[in-house]
């Protein structure tokens, strides 16, 4: 079932969620991330997340247009804006938003000036209406903390704003990922990261296409990238104006190879 959300298209558990991931990425971990995405030296663990993390950002690229003039794009929890600037050099207008005011400095900071014309960086969420409208939004690893009724939720509000395409990634549940989880929530708070949320993915999609707002909405493709401790799965969905969509029955097994539970 869909959370229930208010009129800004947000539920509870969602703003709840929010709430977290700010506090950690403003104050707890803010200076973990600024090195984790510069070009400093980490140790080996952080190494393998970064590889993972640019791997992921390739391959979210590579799925849109090289020439993107003209057209308007969000970077939906964009952090530090590495995506968001490669974006701006295919010469799309990007609005890379953020909910931590840190990231949201270090990216204006990052930023290369051969992009200042076309690159806006906010501090908000990423669900905010008065963000307008876009050809294509990305989110990258920035709905992987969503439990899967928030993130179809998200995705539904994302979608009536969005005239081509929505790329994200999320978490795919395994048994390793399933541990590595739940160890995760042994550390300290103090320093333990807002819990991923791993997903099932039959549910996922069967929740996906049982969503109103994303009738008109299809996936297309997926990709998995596993580097150490970084697992995603990337998922581009496509508006098919006015087409049919793809039969409901059908896109678990024809992305997935109907392999996860």
């Amino acid at each position: 079932m869909v959370a229930p959300v208010d009129a800004a298209g947000t539920g509870a558990t969602y703003r709840q969620r929010r709430a977290a991931l700010q506090e950690y990425f403003d104050r707890t971990a803010a200076a973990r991330w600024a090195q984790l995405t510069s070009t400093a030296p980490v140790g080996r663990i952080r190494r393998t997340v970064r590889a993972g993390r640019d791997r992921m950002r390739a391959v979210l690229l590579s799925w849109l247009p090289v020439d993107l003039r003209g057209e308007r794009v969000l970077d939906a929890g964009c952090g530090t804006g590495a995506l968001a600037t490669e974006l701006a050099r295919r010469g799309a207008h990007v609005v890379g938003v953020d909910l931590s005011p840190t990231m949201i400095g270090l990216a204006r900071d990052r930023a290369a000036s051969d992009v200042a014309g076309v690159l806006d960086f906010r501090v908000g969420d990423m669900l905010d209406p008065a963000l307008g409208t876009f050809d294509h939004v990305v989110a990258m690893d920035s709905l992987i903390h969503y439990e899967r009724g928030d993130l179809v939720a998200a995705l539904g509000v994302l979608a009536q704003r969005t005239r081509q395409s929505i790329l994200l990634t999320y978490a795919p549940w395994t048994p390793g990922l399933a541990v590595m989880h739940a160890l995760g929530r042994l550390l300290p708070r103090a320093v333990r990261a807002p819990a991923i949320e791993p997903q099932r993915e039959r549910p996922l999609y069967t929740e996906l296409y049982a969503t109103q707002a994303l009738a008109d909405w299809s996936p297309s493709t997926t990709r998995h990238i596993a580097s150490g401790f970084y697992r995603s799965t990337a998922l581009s969905l496509e508006r098919t104006h006015g087409g049919s969509p793809l039969d409901p029955n059908e896109p678990y097994v024809a992305l997935t190879g109907g392999t996860a539970a």
